[in-house]
């Protein structure tokens, strides 16, 4: 019988802990970048030539860090805007008032570069400004 109620105990604090690793997880990880001041304030092209001269020293500026974009939408869709060929930016909120040529003032979370494409990702984009 203490065996028995030993191994509930250990299945009870395995469960607790498991149940408490979900919720911080998936629920205590989102920010609001919406709050946050941005760290930088540059134009799509500038970040686009600082990745391309040197990736680990914009990773280590930019990565994470809640940021101020400006440049010309150049491809869009309701869920993601192009900014001057090179920078992809993922919206918080689906937008259909944007157009083609348009210049535009995101804020948004650096998430990465590709090399490769050489495009920046940023996600949780909001729109700042916007000018026909």
């Amino acid at each position: 019988m203490k065996k028995l109620k030993r191994i509930i105990i250990a299945i009870t604090i395995l469960l607790l802990i498991g149940l408490s690793t979900y919720y911080y997880i998936m629920h205590a990880g989102a920010r609001d970048l919406s709050a946050e001041e941005s760290a930088y304030t540059v134009t799509a092209k500038d970040i686009t030539i600082e990745f391309n001269t040197n990736i680990d020293d914009s990773n280590k500026k930019y990565l994470e860090k809640p940021i101020a974009i400006t440049g010309i939408v150049t491809a869009l869709t309701p869920t993601q805007i192009t900014i001057d060929k090179t920078v992809i930016c993922n919206l918080k909120n689906p937008q259909t008032n944007i157009e083609i040529d348009q210049l535009i003032s995101l804020k948004g979370r650096v998430i990465g570069y590709d090399d490769l494409m050489e495009e920046v990702k940023i996600d949780q984009c909001i729109i700042i400004k916007k000018s026909l």
